[in-house]
Order: structure tokens, then C-alpha cells, then sequence
């Protein structure tokens, strides 16, 4: 069964980011999202390449695990959870999903056909997919061969240029779950603004071929409100926001405020402590100071805190500053 079909109201989904969205933050955010508020979550993007070999397998596994606590946050949330890959190879395609498929739980398989770091494009992956739609196209395919579960795709406007309605009518033809658009060319990466009448553009398209599938916008969403607020003034199925959880972790939360110190710092601790406890180890601890950039700031003393912070190397270095301030 498709589940992007079954909302009534706008789909908020957070969207997959790398070293970003993994089981730990995911666990984070749905614990503070309020019902109804998030219906959709990404993993971090694991590449088809990777998982099909040995050695690369051990390096990337980890972006599609879930934890108990995050599944049963997802239970009791009604959360769906996505797995998003990439890759350009339609074999390796088929083995991965069917794999994730058969021997992992997730509702979904999203294929990334938007990251626009240029050594990926240069491989003829992600956002360099659009220059190539005819293996887009057979890899969409593939995916869809190999399971029931609905596939989606999250995509860019174009390459080096806007080309929104000539590269969308491409995978449109494929008919997949559902389709996701960043405003942005692969050329822009994160600059300028989010065109959200290129995405608009999109959603019309869809609605010109008399399909059913739903049409997501993404790109510089700082809250819920704005979020839904495109949603309606472009006549979209549903919005996804990614860089605005740096601004605000409590973004899925319906009533919004200034958030106390001591909220702040417990959000600190609680993340660094889950963290810890997670992946006890095996993932560089220096992955967290771009979140302490976010817990210590708007409060007196801050910037004096989040220097210290910046030099921790572990969980008890994290403890004796947060002790003695």
C-alpha cells in the first residue's frame, strides 16, 4: 500500500541529510514532534555501491539502522520511516531494496536523485541523474521491480540550469510513490533562494498527466507554519524541511517559544548522552558540535559555553563543562 496517499492534510516530512539524520536524531526530534505534526522521516542517504560490498557494507550499514526506541516512537507517533538510497547502478539497486525489503522495517524506499556535492555528481549519481534521464529512469524502475514498498524520489530543478518541467515529465513517466522537490539547480547546492514556483510548476505537471502522486516542496522551511503555508499557496501535497532543525530541533512542535537555558542544555545532554549510547564509539564524536552550536546560544554566558564545548572529545569532557557552568 502507498501510504503517501492516505494524508488528508499537508505531509510534513524531515528530509534525509548526511551526518545528520540518523536513529539518534530521529529518536530526538519525534520525541519532541506533537501529534500530527510529522508524518514522514528520512534516514541518512546509504549508497547501493556501498552496501553490495564486503568491506564498504561495514562503512555505510549503520545509516539504515533504527533503534527499539526509535520504533516505538514511530509506533506511537504514526510516523512513517523512509530509507533513502543512491547509487547508478539498476542491479545493485535491486539488490539493495530488495534486501531492505525482506530483512529491514521500513515503509518506504526513497531514491535520492537531488545531492549536488560535485564529486557525487561527477560519478553520474544524485543530482547527476538529471543530465542522464534515461538511467534515471531504469534505476526508478528497478527499485519498483524489486518490492511492494512504494518508491519515492527527491529531486533538484535541473543541473547547471533550470529545467524543471523537462527533467520532472521524465520521472513522472516512471510513476513513482511519490516526488519530492528541492527549489534549487545541483548548480546552487544551498545558495539563493528555494524557487517554489519551479516546484509548483511541477505539481501541475502531474496534474496535466492526470496522475495520483503526491508532490512534496523542499527548501528553506523554518517551521511548521511556513511550511503548511507553501503548501497552500502552491497547491502542494505536503512540504519537507530539512536545514531548518539547525534553527530550531523543536520545529515539529505546534506551539513555538524561546526555550529556556536549562532546556536547551538538558536537550544538550540528552542528545551528547543518547549519542554515546548509541554508537558507542564507532562514529566521530565531533559529529555534535555542530548541534552545540545550536543548544548553546541565545542565553548569557553562551558563547563562553559553546567555546568549551567546541574543544570536548567525549561524553565526560561534555559533562565537566556542562558542571561547571
Amino acid at each position: 500500500m502507498n501510504f503517501w496517499n492516505t494524508y488528508n492534510e499537508p505531509i510534513i516530512a524531515l528530509a534525509p541529510m548526511e551526518d545528520v539524520t540518523d536513529t539518534v536524531l530521529r529518536e530526538l526530534l519525534l520525541g519532541l514532534a506533537d501529534p500530527g505534526a510529522l508524518h514522514v522521516v528520512m534516514t541518512e542517504f546509504v549508497s547501493t555501491d556501498g552496501l553490495v560490498h564486503k568491506k564498504a557494507r561495514e562503512r555505510v550499514i549503520h545509516r539504515l539502522q533504527v533503534t527499539a526506541e526509535e520504533r516505538a516512537l514511530l509506533k506511537a507517533k504514526n510516523v512513517k520511516i523512509v530509507a533513502q538510497i543512491w547509487g547508478n547502478n539498476p542491479e545493485h539497486y535491486q539488490t539493495v531494496v530488495k534486501e531492505i525489503t525482506e530483512q529491514m522495517e521500513f515503509d518506504g524506499i526513497d531514491i535520492n536523485m537531488g545531492c549536488p556535492v560535485p564529486k557525487v555528481v561527477a560519478r553520474g549519481c544524485c543530482s547527476g541523474l538529471i543530465g542522464n534521464p534515461t538511467l534515471a529512469k531504469e534505476l526508478i524502475l528497478a527499485a519498483k521491480e524489486a518490492t511492494h514498498l512504494p518508491i519515492s524520489v527527491k529531486t533538484r530543478t535541473g543541473l547547471k540550469s533550470v529545467a524543471t518541467e523537462e527533467w520532472i515529465s521524465h520521472v513522472l513517466e516512471t510513476k513513482p510513490a511519490a516526488l519530492t522537490l528541492h527549489g534549487r539547480t545541483q548548480k546552487q547546492m544551498t545558495v539563493g533562494p528555494a524557487k517554489w514556483e519551479e516546484i509548483e510548476k511541477a505539481a501541475r505537471l502531474r496534474d496535466q498527466l492526470g496522475l495520483d502522486i503526491p508532490v512534496l516542496g523542499n527548501g528553506d522551511i523554518l517551521s511548521l507554519e511556513e511550511a503548511r503555508s507553501k503548501c497552500a499557496e502552491y497547491k502542494l501535497d505536503g512540504a519537507m524541511i530539512g536545514r531548518g532543525i539547525f534553527d530550531n530541533p523543536w520545529l515539529f512542535m505546534e506551539e513555538q517559544r524561546e526555550r529556556t537555558k536549562e532546556e536547551k542544555l538538558d536537550m544538550l545532554w540528552k542528545h551528547t548522552e543518547l549519542f554515546d549510547r548509541v554508537w558507542q564509539g564507532s562514529k566521530n564524536f565531533h559529529i555534535l558540535r555542530r548541534y552545540y552550536s545550536i543548544y548553546s546560544k541565545g542565553f548569557y554566558g553562551a558563547a563562553e559555553l559553546r567555546a568549551k564545548l567546541m574543544q570536548t572529545e567525549n561524553i565526560a569532557d561534555v559533562r565537566r563543562v556542562l558542571e561547571t557552568n
